[in-house]
């Protein structure tokens, strides 16, 4: 019909982005998930409807990506970043300790290229310490801990789908609550005007009427044509992770071999969805790492290093981040110095594993030679 924009003022609308919701809120068994138009959108309303005001102090893993600070400077909280260890997961220790000391009402915990934390001392620790928990699973669509899918342990769970991600829209992404009052706060921000009552996905009339004319609006709606996009991918969820975890495991079995390479084992509580791979390179200098990241780039293999001293396309670190406050953070500087990511296509074939894991190795042997 050409309507791509989600609302209405007659009858007749059709309702894709509604529909989406709907369906996505059913698959991963949340009560209540709203389209918006970036991940990184899905984070910044996340962090409002917790109830993050300028000048809140919000507690993030220092492992990260640019967008996640962004949506705390966005939200107008301050940035606080939080160790990381080997594994690449937060560190429960720091954070605990941080937790008690900093003053912050948010934990921003990110599941940074699918590593999922100790999802029942994560919890326990929001709890001891009266913290909300917003959850950015923009890398781990379809995974979970002990059975639970991420984005159902805190209060709101954030999703992406922009390039890249599990199911692709080129923009979008997707929050998910099960509290009425931030779904209602979630659906205001998005900017539905008073059109609220042609989402499927939504609480109560009487909930938005507490909120909406104290809700700004932001204007970060899904479109009819992400939903389209995304509804038919949806139904593919369980194929391509099983497919993506084949992949991994067949790349992981291949970079252990490699002297100086190690893919560390994951926890056996977390159903991983890898649409990336990790490892680290060990007992080389920076600069060797760095040119090993350009050697096997240029040879097709896609390496990203998180050590670089700049920004390089997607990639940057902590460092390059200078809106925030100066922090410190030495565990974190020895794990990324180490630190190398690779993304795993769908596409990719088992003979495509055996190239790639060859490409590293003669590269790897070359300069360590």
């Amino acid at each position: 019909s050409g309507r791509l924009h989600r609302y209405g003022e007659f009858s007749g609308t059709e309702p894709h982005a509604a529909l989406l919701e709907k369906e996505y809120a059913a698959y991963v068994g949340s009560k209540y998930a709203v389209g918006v138009n970036s991940g990184g959108c899905a984070i910044f309303l996340g962090l409002k409807v917790a109830g993050v005001e300028p000048g809140d102090k919000v507690l993030v893993n220092a492992f990260n990506l640019a967008p996640v600070p962004g949506a705390i400077t966005h939200a107008g909280g301050v940035t606080v970043l939080v160790e990381v260890d080997e594994d690449h997961r937060i560190s429960l220790e720091d954070l605990e300790a941080k937790a008690k000391s900093s003053g912050a009402k948010v934990l921003l915990l990110t599941h940074m290229r699918g590593h999922i934390a100790d999802m029942d001392a994560i919890t326990r620790i929001c709890k001891d310490n009266n913290l909300k928990l917003v959850e950015d699973c923009a890398h781990t669509m379809g995974a979970g801990w002990k059975g639970k899918f991420t984005g159902l342990f805190g209060d709101v769970g954030c999703f992406s789908t922009q390039t890249f991600k599990h199911i692709n829209s080129g923009e979008g992404g997707i929050l998910i609550t099960n509290d009425d009052d931030m779904a209602a706060k979630a659906i205001l921000y998005t900017g539905s005007y008073m059109l609220y009552g042609q989402h499927q996905s939504a609480p109560p009339p009487e909930v938005f009427e507490r909120h909406k004319k104290h809700i700004p609006n932001f204007s970060m709606r899904m479109s009819n044509l992400v939903a389209c996009i995304l509804r038919p991918q949806l139904k593919e969820m369980t194929d391509r992770g099983e497919r993506w975890n084949t992949l991994y495991n067949q790349l992981a079995d291949r970079l252990n071999q490699i002297e100086h390479v190690d893919v560390l084992p994951r926890e056996e509580s977390e159903q991983f969805v890898a649409s990336s791979i990790q490892f680290h390179v060990r007992d080389l200098s920076m600069e060797k790492i760095q040119s090993l990241s350009e050697r096997c780039t240029e040879r097709g293999v896609a390496i990203k290093w998180f050590g670089r001293n700049e920004p390089m396309g997607y990639t940057s670190q902590y460092h390059d981040w200078q809106y925030l406050e100066s922090q410190h953070l030495p565990k974190t500087d020895t794990v990324l110095s180490t630190t190398c990511d690779m993304r795993i296509p769908l596409s990719l074939t088992e003979s495509g594993c055996d190239h790639i894991a060859a490409i590293i190795h003669q590269e790897v042997r070359a300069l360590s030679a």
